[in-house]
């Protein structure tokens, strides 16, 4: 969710797994390619109106380069793979927030992947109005910059995916980032605790 504090997260595991021996590759989405990051640039230009399938289909173009160009490569060199968004943002964002069909979304990103997802997807839960007032003011982008409405159903979406697929972990974004932390740790280690092993206090 916006302002939930996933990119410092990100990085918080990413120099975690270096301290176990373990480099991983850490890019976002959409972007992490060339072509990504210009289709990034006009998906959340400001000064740009999309409708709803438009939206999708240049975050669905992104990712099939980015799945392409980084994150298989990555997977078939036994990389560990950390990635700020996927696919979950597109089922939460044109799913929830705009209403697309999400059965629709679905078959349009196995199109866009191959198929391929994530072993957990990490949502980090913040009430939207805390969240949004985290974010530097007059900075937003064309999503971020949405009415609330749009993000609480965004939210709701996000919620509703965490309760439903068991590839989903929901963890309480509030608090010290010390603490989310451990809480996104702990929700990598129970599950895959060879890659993510426990932490002592």
């Amino acid at each position: 969710m916006e302002g939930a504090g996933k990119s410092t997260q990100i990085r918080l595991v990413a120099d975690a797994l270096k301290e176990a021996g373990i480099k991983p590759v850490v890019t976002r989405e959409p972007g992490g390619t060339r072509s990504g990051e210009a289709i990034r640039a006009v998906a959340l230009d400001r000064d740009l109106q999309l409708e709803p399938v438009a939206e999708l289909l240049l975050m669905l173009a992104a990712r099939s380069a980015f799945v392409r160009e980084v994150v298989r490569p990555a997977l078939e060199a036994g990389r560990t793979v950390l990635t700020d968004r996927y696919e979950l943002s597109s089922f939460a964002y044109q799913g929830g927030g705009r209403r697309l069909p999400l059965d629709v979304v679905i078959e349009l990103n196995k199109l866009a992947t191959g198929g391929l997802s994530p072993d957990l997807s990490v949502v980090l839960d913040v009430d939207v109005d805390q969240g949004r007032a985290r974010q530097a003011r007059g900075t937003a982008d064309r999503i971020e910059g949405e009415e609330g409405a749009f993000h609480e159903r965004v939210a709701a979406a996000y919620r509703e995916l965490a309760h439903s697929r068991p590839d989903v972990a929901l963890v309480d974004g509030r608090g010290e980032i010390e603490r989310v932390f451990a809480a996104v740790w702990e929700a990598l280690s129970s599950r895959f605790p060879e890659t993510f092993p426990p932490r002592r206090c």
